[in-house]
């Protein structure tokens, strides 16, 4: 069975409070997973942001906006019971349970100006979402966006540039020592399938070669990476990154799973992710901060 969207939550959260005790978030979280029959995969499934699961955050939604319309109150932290106007609410047994139904019920006014906005409504009218999913799906769309741009203007640059864009990346993620340092090796290897060479860290106790590959639409295969790892051998190295705006081969990447050199293979749309997390090429336009309760500062409750 699908997790189910927050709104449909509503009644069975409800129902599970009809005994007007104290009940606990965690509890309730449990009983839903039963009464849905979700499988041990479907209470695993994330968010996008990977900090909490899916279905922890519709329950804990439904409560919220159960909370608002004053069907429920809270009796501590992560505690609540029914009110009177949720007994009342679970007598009528509404065949449409959402969150028009207990606005118009409740008199709250709850705002539910997002359900308008964001186009993600069912054809009965509710929302599948809740706000942290929607907000996420839309955080990921713009990542997905920004990484296909920032690989079209890569193509657009020279292979020189290219290879210290990887440097700049490669120091930015910690590696290299300094950047000047890191920018003196590139490029000056002339070994066969090496491009440039990067301290592993600041002292230099170790050092990483590279290979930097601007390539639009040719697959990164086998030979091209067994080359590399040749050029590896031949300079007794033991560590070394392949970087391509293209992607590897099946063949590729099962054959650096086999060797004892360690060596990374990076493709196109992961170069692009990793770019995003390290500032490189990118520039912040606008910072949204989401902020809950500081449980700390109230700990009288």
């Amino acid at each position: 069975m699908a997790i189910p969207d927050y709104q449909s939550l509503y009644y069975p959260f409800l129902k599970n409070l009809k005994d007007c005790q104290e009940h606990s978030i965690r509890g309730t979280i449990d009983v839903l997973a039963r009464e849905f029959n979700l499988t041990d995969e479907e209470l695993k499934e994330l968010l996008p942001n990977g900090r909490q699961t899916k279905f922890d955050n519709r329950v804990r939604w439904a409560q919220t906006r159960l909370k608002k319309s004053n069907l429920l109150e809270s009796t501590g932290w992560g505690k609540f019971r029914i009110t009177a106007l949720g007994l009342e609410i679970l007598k009528c047994e509404p065949s449409d349970f959402n969150d028009k139904f207990i606005m118009d019920f409740s008199g709250t006014g709850m705002d539910d100006a997002y359900n308008k906005e964001n186009g993600q409504k069912g054809s009965n009218g509710k929302s599948s979402q809740t706000p942290e999913e929607i907000l996420e799906a839309s955080y990921q769309e713009l990542r997905r966006e920004l990484a296909q741009d920032l690989l079209e203007k890569i193509m657009k640059c020279s292979p020189e540039f290219f290879e210290n864009l990887v440097v700049d990346l490669l120091v930015s993620m910690g590696y290299g020592g300094s950047r000047k340092d890191a920018g003196q090796a590139v490029g000056k290897s002339g070994d066969g399938g090496i491009d440039g060479i990067i301290k592993e860290d600041k002292l230099g106790l170790d050092v990483v070669y590279i290979q930097a590959k601007r390539w639009s639409t040719n697959t990164v295969g086998r030979p091209d990476v067994q080359a590399f790892v040749g050029s590896l051998a031949g300079l007794s190295a033991r560590k070394g990154v392949f970087i391509t705006t293209s992607k590897f081969s099946r063949e590729a990447r099962e054959y650096v799973n086999t060797i004892s050199s360690k060596v990374i293979l990076i493709d196109g749309e992961e170069l692009a992710q990793l770019m995003i997390d390290y500032d490189v090429g990118v520039t912040s336009t606008v910072t949204y901060k989401v902020k809950k309760p500081d449980l700390d500062y109230f700990g009288e409750e």
